[in-house]
């Protein structure tokens, strides 16, 4: 089997800074913390000289547990359930890391076409073959005594179906050997200090190999929107639109859990479902007011939960 063509394991690759990803991150509102987080995190992961300048000028004396922060793998894995904003995040965190570390970054998307079909190795060289492109363009952006160039960002989403658990009684051997081959991968990068960080995303956080979930040098949960941020959505999307607190503190409501396991609504239902279908709801003849508002809240049904189990 010939090593697959970067475009064929990449479908896409993306640049930061750049606008577009950049008005796509400020829509997540809600996840303000998750946001701060990952941008600290994979800056110092893909720009440690940023820590070392950081720490000469605050604490001189602290080399040693300078070390321990910068040996840590280049990997954070994001885990939640659907629509709770992840995949969005991962996508676009990157124009924040370039912005705050003044260094661009691309993203490499590994497509889910990586795991193959199933032919004896040829999951276990897809995977090496990311991580070779991975590392000859981190190469080219190492600098040995200053900040890097620039940097990659390889985003593993879905990332059970490449690192699921070898604990797995019903794990074929090809699965196997694709776990061991993405293993090699983060401590390839790791070893090499390479300007480079791993972003996992997934549903089932449970179903990572262990020793994939040891190597995480952060592990960020993603959940549904509380009280107060649904509240924070409602008031930032509609109240331009005149709706008061009232109505909003309704939506808020409507929008929490319902009993009986129906669970409150995901980011996403309410800024790609529930906002649209109140708006739509109105157009093109009328103004959006609070019976629109809330009859759609209160017929549209919540996303199911993931259930993660192995």
């Amino acid at each position: 089997m010939s090593k697959p063509s970067i475009d064929e394991l990449f479908e896409r690759r993306v640049t930061y800074p750049d606008f577009e990803p950049q008005e796509r991150l400020a829509r997540l509102v809600g996840l303000d913390e998750q946001k701060q987080r990952l941008t600290n995190i994979l800056g110092l992961l893909v720009n440690p000289f940023g820590l070392t300048e950081w720490a000469e000028r605050h604490h001189p004396n602290a080399k040693e547990l300078l070390d321990s922060v910068l040996r840590r793998p280049p990997l954070v894995v994001l885990s939640g359930d659907v629509g709770s904003g992840k995949t969005e995040l991962a996508e676009t965190i990157g124009d924040a890391v370039a912005r705050q570390e003044g260094i661009d970054i691309t993203l490499y998307p590994l497509s889910l076409s990586t795991r193959g079909q199933g032919r004896v190795g040829e999951m276990t060289q897809l995977i090496s073959a990311a991580f070779d492109y991975t590392v000859e363009a981190a190469e080219k952006l190492k600098s040995a005594s200053s900040k890097a160039r620039g940097a990659i960002i390889l985003l593993v989403d879905e990332a059970d179906a490449l690192a699921q658990s070898r604990e797995s009684a019903q794990m074929h051997h090809e699965d196997r050997a694709g776990v061991n081959a993405f293993i090699r991968g983060i401590d390839r990068l790791a070893s090499s200090r390479l300007p480079a960080a791993v972003i996992m995303c997934t549903n089932r956080l449970n179903a990572l190999d262990p020793a994939v979930r040891r190597r995480a040098a952060e592990v960020l949960s993603f959940t549904r929107p509380n009280d107060e941020q649904r509240r924070y959505l409602f008031q930032s999307q509609l109240g331009a639109l005149g709706l008061g607190d009232d109505v909003i503190g309704q939506l808020v409501k409507l929008t929490g859990e319902r009993g009986q396991g129906v669970p409150g609504f995901t980011f996403s239902d309410i800024n790609q479902r529930l906002i649209p279908s109140i708006i739509l709801a109105a157009y093109p003849r009328n103004p959006v007011d609070a019976r629109t508002a809330l009859l759609t809240a209160h017929n549209m049904i919540p996303s199911p939960p993931f259930q993660d189990k192995f």
